[in-house]
C-alpha cells in the first residue's frame, strides 16, 4: 500500500517529465482566445438554468441571463442545420450599444433596436454566447450554453 506523501511526489515527479500534449496547448490557447477582457459574465436566470423548449416539435428554446443591471432574454430556434437567435436585452443598454452572438468559430455583431431586440441567423450548432457592448460601460456576456440539432 503506497501513503499519501509518495504518491503525491510521484506525481510531481512525472508531471516534470512530461510535455505537455500539443493538443492540450491547442485547446488551451482557443479557450483563451474566446475570453472578452474585463467582461461581466452574466449567468442563466434560476428559472431558465436549462435550455427550455418552447414549442412542441423541441426546435425553439428560451433562456434568461441576468447581471450587471442587464436581463438578456434568447430564444433559439433550429433548422435546416442552423441555429437563429432572436434576443432582448432589457434595460435598454442605450444608443451605440452592439452585441455580438458568439460561437467558437463565428461572430455576428448586430446593432441592438431601441427596444432592445436583435436577431443572428445561420450560426452553427454547438456552443454559443452573447455579448452586449456598452459605451462606458465594461462589456456583459452570457456563460456558453450548448445548442443541439
Amino acid at each position: 500500500m503506497i501513503n499519501d506523501e509518495y504518491f503525491l511526489a510521484a506525481l510531481r515527479l512525472g508531471a516534470g517529465n512530461d510535455p505537455i500534449p500539443g493538443h492540450v496547448s491547442a485547446a488551451a490557447r482557443d479557450a483563451y482566445r474566446l475570453r472578452v477582457p474585463m467582461a461581466v459574465t452574466a449567468a442563466a436566470h434560476a428559472e431558465s438554468a436549462t435550455i427550455r423548449s418552447v414549442r412542441d416539435d423541441d426546435s425553439s428554446h428560451l433562456v434568461r441571463f441576468i447581471a450587471a443591471g442587464l436581463t438578456f432574454d434568447l430564444e433559439v430556434t433550429e433548422g435546416d442545420g442552423l441555429i437563429d437567435v432572436a434576443g432582448h436585452i432589457s434595460p435598454y443598454p442605450g444608443e451605440g450599444a452592439l452585441v455580438d452572438v458568439r460561437s467558437p468559430h463565428l461572430t455576428l455583431t448586430r446593432r441592438i433596436a431601441p427596444t432592445g431586440h436583435f436577431v443572428a441567423t445561420g450560426l452553427p450548432p454547438g456552443w454559443l454566447s452573447v455579448v452586449c457592448h456598452r459605451p462606458g460601460h465594461a462589456p456583459v456576456q452570457t456563460t456558453w450554453v450548448r445548442i443541439r440539432p
